[in-house]
C-alpha cells in the first residue's frame, strides 16, 4: 500500500488546484483548450488531442461547466465541417483521389476555424481521442450525449473512413507510417461512442467493426519481442504506448502484453522519473515530458504498482516553474543534446504552460488521490 506524508500529500493536491487554475485561466471564451499560450508553435491553437486529455483532467477534478464548453467548442468545430466530409465521404466512395486540403485538421483555431500556417495536419488520434474524452466525460458527470451528436457524428465518420490510411502521429512526425497509439486511441474512441447509445444502429456498428478491425491489425503487426511497437513493423517503443493500455483499452490491463509494454517503455525510455518520447527524438534535444511520465504512471497505477504511479507523479511535480506552470518538456536529460539549440532558434523556449501537462496532471493525482488535501 501506497503511503505519504501529509505535508507532501498537501503539497501534490495543492499542485492540483494550481494545474486547474492554470488551464481555466488560459481556456479561450469559446470553449477551446489552448494548447500553449505563448508557445510561437502552438500559439492561437487548438488540438481534439490536447484537448481531449486536458478535458479528462478537468472533469476528473468536478469542474463540470468548463468541461461542458469544450465539448461544446468540438461540437460546434466538428459540425461545421459536415458538408465538407460528406464531399470527402462521396469522393472516396467514387474511388477519386481526395485533396489533403479538404481532409479534417489536427487542430484548429481557437475560434474553431481552419489555421493559415502550415501544419503537419491529418492524423486520426485526436479524433478518437475526443469521442472517448466526450463519452468519459458524460459518464462521469450523467451528461446527454445528444448535447453534442452532430460533432460525434463527424468524428466517428472521418475515423472509420480514415483509420487504416497512414497519417502523422502525435507528435506530428512520419506520416508514413500507421503508429499504434493512433490506432488504439481510434479503437478507444470508437468502441466508447459504440456503447454510448448516442448514435444509431449503422453507425454504431460500423464503429464496433473497425474497432475491432484495428485491434486486430495492431495485434497482428504491432507487436515485436512481446511488446507494442511505435508503428506497425517496427521494433522500437514510444512514449505514448501506455495509452494503448489505459486509457483506450486495445490491450487488457494486466496482460502478458500490456505489462511487457510498460516494461519496454520504462527501461528505454524512463529516465529517473522523466519520460522521454522515443530514442531518436530530437524535438529539443529530446527532453523528458511530463504528460508522459503521467501516462506511464496512470498505467502502473491501474496495474496495482501505486509506488511506482506516485514516484512518476512527484517527479512532474518537481519540474514546475516558480508560477506554477508546467512546460511540456524538460531537458535535464537530453537524448541528443546537440539538437536543442536549434529548436530554440526556431520557436524560442520549450512550451510553457502545456494545458496538457496540467491536464495528465489532475488525471494521475485523482488516480492516487491526490486531488485533495489530506484531513489534518
Amino acid at each position: 500500500m501506497t503511503t505519504i506524508d501529509h505535508h507532501r500529500a498537501d503539497d501534490l493536491a495543492a499542485l492540483a488546484r494550481r494545474s486547474h487554475a492554470v488551464i481555466r485561466q488560459h481556456q479561450h471564451p469559446s470553449g477551446a483548450y489552448p494548447a500553449s499560450p505563448t508557445f510561437s508553435a502552438y500559439r492561437g491553437y487548438a488540438w481534439l488531442r490536447d484537448g481531449g486529455f486536458t478535458a479528462e483532467g478537468m472533469s476528473r477534478y468536478g469542474d463540470v461547466a468548463s468541461v461542458d464548453a469544450f465539448h461544446d467548442w468540438v461540437d460546434r468545430t466538428l459540425g461545421a465541417r459536415r458538408d465538407r466530409l460528406d464531399e470527402v465521404l462521396s469522393l472516396r466512395s467514387a474511388g477519386r483521389e481526395v485533396p489533403g486540403d479538404l481532409l479534417l485538421p489536427t487542430r484548429f483555431t481557437l475560434d474553431g476555424a481552419d489555421g493559415t500556417d502550415e501544419w503537419w495536419d491529418f492524423q486520426t488520434d485526436g479524433y478518437g481521442t475526443w469521442l472517448w474524452s466526450v463519452v468519459t466525460h458524460a459518464r462521469r458527470h450523467g451528461g446527454d450525449l445528444r448535447r453534442w451528436r452532430r460533432g460525434i457524428e463527424v468524428a466517428v465518420d472521418f475515423a472509420c473512413a480514415f483509420w487504416a490510411e497512414p497519417c502523422y502521429d502525435w507528435w506530428e512526425e512520419h506520416d508514413e507510417q500507421r503508429h499504434v497509439s493512433t490506432l488504439a486511441a481510434v479503437v478507444g474512441g470508437l468502441e466508447a461512442v459504440a456503447e454510448a447509445g448516442v448514435l444509431d444502429e449503422g453507425r454504431a456498428a460500423r464503429c464496433r467493426e473497425v474497432a475491432s478491425a484495428a485491434r486486430a491489425l495492431v495485434l497482428a503487426e504491432g507487436v515485436a519481442d512481446g511488446h507494442l511497437t511505435k508503428w506497425l513493423g517496427d521494433n522500437a517503443v514510444d512514449g505514448s504506448l501506455p495509452a494503448c493500455i489505459v486509457p483506450f483499452g486495445l490491450v487488457e490491463v494486466g496482460s502478458p502484453l500490456a505489462r511487457a509494454t510498460l516494461t519496454a517503455v520504462a527501461s528505454d525510455l524512463d529516465a529517473d522519473g522523466g519520460v522521454h518520447r522515443f530514442l531518436a527524438d530530437v524535438f529539443y534535444g529530446g527532453g523528458q515530458w511530463l504528460l508522459l511520465s503521467c501516462f506511464l504512471g496512470w498505467n502502473l497505477a491501474a496495474q496495482g504498482e501505486r509506488d511506482g504511479a506516485l514516484r512518476l507523479l512527484e517527479w512532474v511535480a518537481g519540474q514546475v516553474t516558480d508560477d506554477g506552470e508546467m512546460p511540456e518538456q524538460v531537458g535535464h536529460d537530453l537524448l541528443h543534446p546537440g539538437s536543442r539549440d536549434e529548436w530554440v532558434e526556431r520557436w524560442g523556449e520549450v512550451a510553457t504552460p502545456l494545458l496538457w501537462s496540467h491536464g495528465m496532471y489532475l488525471v494521475l493525482a485523482d488516480e492516487l488521490g491526490r486531488l485533495q488535501e489530506v484531513p489534518a
